[in-house]
């Protein structure tokens, strides 16, 4: 069995010579994306728009390369992510896209219109077979997402303090995932109400089917019934007053391989290519209001048509860099005597194993760990 190509480049340029977005165009382009029947069709280009006072996600101008590669092989694109499970600034599609907008991405910007996935509540989903699925037997998908004809992943490369690394699969899995998807890939357990916020309007009474909520009378409040709640998240798009949650409480193994799992559900049966830039390499997520520092210094852009692989480029590359003093790994690893994993992201999370999602990935036929590097 051929080896998986993972092309990539560096973000060294020369004065007056080709910038960043032409680099990454050349890239996309000798990396196969070509390949692909983009005629008249749906493409999604799924992708990361930063919470408000995150500085670290990826700037507009790079998703403007993506989509004028795509428009010029015929295709119409649009820049797509899904709504969060927890409260903030992304919760529902209006804020959503306010967000997006504040952080500069546009229709007029990045050359295309922006949809989020999973509707105004996060309810709108498509729920997508998972074929080998060991935790996940349907996936619920943020509908615009599966209804697009080809998928295109953009992401950014980061820490993540739950999966060790946020990279392809996490912009996939967890970000193509519904409310109630994201919920089913974080917990085991039941939904739980905040008494102080619930005003009892009843509305995610609608939404259960199971009987697992119930109204006191008395309190004026919603209660949950946990002998019949089956921990499907549906109710929690439903509350626009955020009184509904769901502790984070599936184990980090489980969590990393349902995130491939979800991540097989997006990509089945359909053209995929992916790209991840390993830049500005924050210890946490992009859903942080906040960036830290980064962690080592900017390697690259990278893309394949195999998300394991690129994945396992992606950290492979950061595990050979020199970490930067005075950053968040630096002082995790003197608060924990010093002791060096040799591995940047163990270092930063000792509780996290991001092996675990790759290695479930290949075994569920996802991609593979065996890759060719090529530099363009």
């Amino acid at each position: 069995m051929s080896k998986s190509k993972v092309f990539w480049t560096d973000f060294r340029t020369v004065a007056f010579g080709d910038g960043l977005n032409v680099k990454l165009q050349k890239l996309i382009k000798k990396a196969g994306i070509e390949q692909i029947d983009m005629k008249d069709k749906f493409v999604a280009i799924k992708m990361h728009f930063g919470e408000h006072g995150n500085l670290a996600f990826l700037r507009p101008n790079y998703a403007r390369v993506v989509v004028d590669i795509v428009k010029s092989l015929g295709g119409k694109p649009f820049l797509t992510d899904c709504n969060t499970m927890y409260p903030g600034s992304r919760k529902n599609a209006l804020e959503h896209l306010e967000c997006a907008w504040e952080n500069g991405f546009t229709p007029m910007t990045v050359g295309c219109p922006l949809i989020i996935a999973d509707g105004l509540k996060g309810q709108d989903e498509a729920e997508v077979k998972v074929n080998g699925g060991v935790h996940i037997k349907t996936a619920k998908i943020g509908k615009a997402i599966m209804d697009a004809d080809i998928f295109i992943s953009l992401s950014h490369f980061k820490g993540h303090e739950m999966t060790g690394f946020g990279g392809t699969m996490k912009n996939i899995g967890m970000g193509s995932g519904s409310r109630a998807g994201k919920c089913e890939q974080h917990s085991d357990g039941k939904a739980k109400i905040d008494e102080k916020l619930c005003r009892g309007c009843k509305s995610c009474l609608k939404e259960c089917a199971n009987g697992g909520l119930k109204f006191d009378e008395t309190k004026k409040k919603m209660t949950v019934n946990e002998n019949n709640c089956v921990g499907c998240g549906r109710c929690l798009g439903s509350c626009n007053f955020d009184a509904i949650y769901f502790e984070n409480d599936t184990a980090l193994k489980d969590l990393n391989e349902k995130m491939a799992e979800y991540t097989k559900a997006v990509v089945d049966g359909r053209p995929s290519f992916h790209i991840s830039l390993i830049v500005d390499v924050s210890p946490n997520c992009d859903c942080h209001p906040e960036n830290d520092v980064p962690l080592i210094p900017d390697i690259g852009m990278f893309c394949s048509f195999d998300p394991v692989a690129l994945d396992k480029a992606c950290v492979d590359m950061c595990m050979k860099q020199k970490a930067f003093d005075n950053t968040l790994l630096t002082e995790t690893m003197e608060k924990n005597g010093g002791h060096d994993h040799g591995d940047h992201f163990t270092n930063l999370n000792p509780n996290t194993n991001w092996k675990d999602c790759l290695n479930h990935a290949e075994k569920i036929g996802l991609g593979s760990l065996d890759y060719e590097l090529i530099k363009v």
